[in-house]
């Protein structure tokens, strides 16, 4: 029984994945991606031309600050303001190493800055705990936020994405990323290539780098752009780029390899370009493999109870 019932979900979420014109050079079924889960969209009209799972509910690891981006700039917060950072966003990542010292100061757009372009976890969790109300209040604005775009399958419990219980599905990160790049703070400092933080109390200096190659080496016309990982996450990467003269807005999740999104991005560039979807390591598609079987599993065991 259990395996019929992995069958006909494995049928319904490879649907979707053909949704795009199977004619011509942008057949779908071309395209080879390590990413487990992807949306390819036309940012100006809306036309998916490419989906992967789209719908598969997954961990977003530090694709959630993207989120905290927005809470914060909605909230019209001074990005002039001083924040502190402190023992308590220390423990709000579980310690997770920062090169940040706990007591030291920065601007809030400085530290929102470090928080999207290197994703800098001490920074998102500052960001969350000098909100009106604590994290607490932040987290059920990030949520009421999703709620708003109609991200009907996303979840978040922090700020930094450390947490794998933020999730969220491709479809739904493609209107975040429409939505996040709308704002410009977002977009400038998403896409700083490198950047030096001047801390005080003490005073002292630590040099960034954008998480994303593309955007770091300025390889391509990226708008907006976001990294994310954890173990349970896997490689991950939004992106609102420009692609032959086309606005694009980009979802790959749970990628194998450390360098796989980059790959999957060239491969869709490619893809639009010349219908050519090129190969992924056969490492890649067994990692595929198993996530989805796993993910099924699940799906057929909960639809059981």
């Amino acid at each position: 029984m259990t395996k019929i019932m992995i069958s006909l979900f494995l049928a319904l979420f490879l649907a979707p994945a053909m949704a795009a014109d199977k004619s011509g050079a942008h057949n779908p079924a071309n395209l080879q991606l390590a990413s487990v889960s992807a949306v390819v969209m036309d940012a100006s009209s809306g036309e998916v031309l490419y989906q992967k799972y789209a719908n598969m509910v997954k961990p977003i690891a530090s694709l959630t600050k993207v989120m905290t981006a927005m809470v914060v700039l909605d909230a019209k917060l001074p990005l002039n303001e001083t924040i502190r950072f402190s023992q308590d966003d220390r423990k709000a990542i579980n310690y997770y190493h920062s090169r940040i010292r706990v007591d030291s100061e920065l601007d809030r757009g400085e530290v929102l800055r470090l928080a999207l372009m290197s994703s800098e976890n001490l920074a998102a969790a500052a960001l969350g705990r000098n909100f009106p109300g604590g994290l607490p209040a932040f987290v059920a604005k990030m949520n009421a936020k999703a709620r708003a775009l109609g991200m009907k399958n996303t979840r978040y419990v922090d700020s930094s994405g450390l947490s794998h219980e933020n999730v969220s599905t491709a479809a739904d990160l493609a209107k975040l990323v429409a939505a996040a790049a709308k704002y410009k703070e977002i977009t400038n400092y998403s896409t700083t290539p490198i950047y030096t933080a001047n801390f005080s109390r003490p005073r002292y200096r630590l040099d960034y780098v954008n998480t994303n190659p593309l955007v770091r080496y300025q390889r391509w016309d990226v708008a907006m752009s976001k990294t994310g990982y954890l173990d349970e996450a896997g490689r991950c990467l939004v992106m609102k780029a420009k692609v032959d003269g086309k606005d694009l807005l980009i979802v790959m999740l749970d990628s194998f390899g450390k360098t796989s999104p980059m790959g999957d991005a060239g491969r869709i560039k490619r893809w639009l370009a010349s219908g050519n979807g090129g190969t992924v390591a056969s490492a890649a598609k067994e990692y595929q493999k198993r996530k989805i079987a796993t993910h099924l599993a699940s799906r057929a065991t909960a639809s059981i109870r």
